[in-house]
């Protein structure tokens, strides 16, 4: 039985309470370190169970506008993988959830895999998300994150053909991130019909929990999910939020408080059903 971590723990517990769990994305450094890190420490507040933080790239996979645009602006400010990992590491670890990196391998082979692993697992991540993860390292990345107690979540899209679901099967740890459409990510008004299907046949084959993401960006979209996946994720919904700091004369103080206000919507949405 694979040895409990601070993630596979939050899904525990929520699993034995009947409820879901609710995990916000966010860019590291946009519009910059100090308002990303206030950021999370409201959504802490507010409840939410993990915190996904984006480590900016110029050439993002999957990424649709709105995150891609975030990415943008924190590079153009100057964000450096330093400052992520020296901003993450400032923060009360005991308080925050688990957080988890969505990174690029590009930016992981620049550091040198067990390098940024080290790093990551002493700045206070719980997992990282290598969505472009390389075929010819696949086995040996998750062997390296699991040694240091890191989780390496895999993706799983509508896509995936049932030779790779195997193979990501046999690694991942910690969830699956179930894409909910094939894509890019983005705010969308429906999810598609057969993603139920599609979750209560992974639900066959692996004990992981399942969260969903792309997509998913009001809290009645939970109720379709619900009974089928253990989580859902939320980016481009949030993301966008951080545009106005820029565009119009929003405060980087009634921002935080505006996604803080979301974020408690949806930590209501993913609570048990006879709440």
């Amino acid at each position: 039985m694979a040895e409990s971590t601070k993630i596979s723990s939050v899904f525990s517990q929520l699993q034995s309470q009947g409820e879901m769990a609710f995990m916000p994305f966010i860019t590291a450094g946009d519009p910059d370190m100090e308002t990303t890190l206030a950021l999370i420490r409201e959504l802490t507040t507010r409840g939410v169970h993990l915190i996904e933080i984006g480590f900016p790239y110029s050439d993002p996979i999957a990424d649709g506008p709105v995150i891609q645009a975030s990415y943008t602006r924190a590079l153009n400010a100057g964000i450096h993988v330093d400052d992520i990992f020296s901003g993450i590491e400032s923060l009360n670890h005991d308080e925050t959830p688990p957080l988890v990196a969505m990174v690029s391998y590009a930016i992981v082979l620049r550091l040198g895999p067990e390098n940024f692993l080290d790093r990551a697992k002493a700045a206070g991540f719980s997992g990282l998300i290598v969505p472009d993860l390389p075929a010819d390292v696949a086995d040996e990345l998750p062997q390296l994150a699991g040694s240091r107690g890191l989780d390496l979540i895999q993706l799983i899209a509508p896509t995936t053909t049932d030779e790779r679901v195997g193979r990501i099967l046999k690694s991942a740890t910690g969830f699956l991130y179930c894409i909910s459409l094939a894509g890019t990510t983005g705010v969308r008004d429906e999810l598609p019909e057969e993603l139920k299907g599609q979750l209560d046949s992974l639900r066959a084959k692996t004990d992981l929990p399942l969260a969903v993401g792309f997509g998913i960006s009001r809290p009645e979209q939970v109720e379709m999910l619900r009974g089928s996946a253990h989580g859902v994720i939320v980016g481009s919904g949030i993301v966008r939020h951080l545009e106005s700091i820029s565009k119009d004369s929003t405060t980087a103080d009634e921002v935080v408080n505006a996604i803080g206000e979301f974020a408690s919507e949806m930590v209501h949405a993913v609570a048990a059903d006879d709440r």
